[in-house]
């Protein structure tokens, strides 16, 4: 599985090798030194919840196998819309406070 977080068409790629024993604390720090990098504090913008969510999501059954990424997409997260696209990808999206877009991608390892 692959993540990939993008602050105004700039990415910083995640490489998920077991999802059910994602360590949250390494790829936020990871992620938040991306975001400092671009000029961006993302640490309001909880991705720390958001991507464990989407991850589950993309590979969990906790709602029914194969997963519910169709779910997480209708249920959303604080002001990031989510979208379902076809083969299992989940997108998040917002707008940071300076107005350039954040988005979130969850590839699944099918």
């Amino acid at each position: 599985m692959d993540i990939d977080v993008s602050i105004n068409g700039k990415s910083h790629a995640i490489e998920v090798e077991n999802p059910h024993r994602f360590d949250v604390d390494q790829a936020m720090s990871g992620i938040l030194d991306f975001g400092r990098e671009n000029g961006t504090d993302l640490s309001p913008y909880k991705l720390d919840e958001l991507i464990p969510l989407m991850i589950r999501g993309v590979v969990g059954c906790e709602a029914g196998c194969p997963s519910d990424a169709m779910g997480v997409a209708r249920r959303g997260f604080g002001n990031f819309r989510i979208e379902y696209i076809e083969g299992g990808i989940l997108t998040a999206t917002q707008n940071l406070e300076n107005g350039r877009p954040l988005e979130l991608k969850i590839f699944p390892d099918f």
